[in-house]
């Protein structure tokens, strides 16, 4: 561990989330570029969401982060990130947010912690793995209700 790497890590991060930021901004999936966050993601990047969630399942690469994002702009109205906690030790960073949610399909409101480990080597992040308080909660939220005729 070097207080280089360290350091790396959270400036990575930091202008991460400043590009997703912006990439929302300008429209977000579907109608801004992912270029505006490919050069904070590694080519092989992997980032791994728990099954049960809409957008569960591991997305690989370029390609697949750039889906992830269409995906999560197919479920979710709105998701901002209103705060953030950045820890990191080496290529190790640990990020925990606090989301406030609107799923597009149902119109319900959450507000959730998530908390992040993930990996940057070599100035990119190489794995992502979220980790949800309560995968149910966002999953029943994100479901049309089934119809009982």
């Amino acid at each position: 561990m070097t207080m280089s790497s360290t350091a790396e890590s959270v400036t990575v991060l930091t202008g991460m989330y400043a590009a997703e930021a912006e990439y929302l901004a300008a429209g977000g999936p579907g109608e801004a570029s992912f270029d505006l966050l490919a050069p904070f993601f590694a080519p092989d990047v992997e980032l791994h969401q728990a099954d049960s969630l809409p957008y569960g399942g591991t997305w690989r690469g370029h390609k697949g982060m750039a889906q992830f994002f269409l995906t999560m702009g197919e479920v979710w109205e709105s998701f901002d990130m209103v705060e953030q906690e950045f820890l990191a030790t080496g290529e190790t960073a640990v990020v925990l947010t606090q989301v406030r949610a609107r799923a597009r399909a149902t119109g319900r409101e959450l507000s959730f912690p998530i908390l992040q480990a993930i990996t940057v080597r070599d100035g990119q992040i190489t794995e992502v793995r979220p980790f949800y308080w309560d995968t149910r909660a966002i999953a029943d939220a994100c479901a049309m209700p089934t119809s009982t005729d």
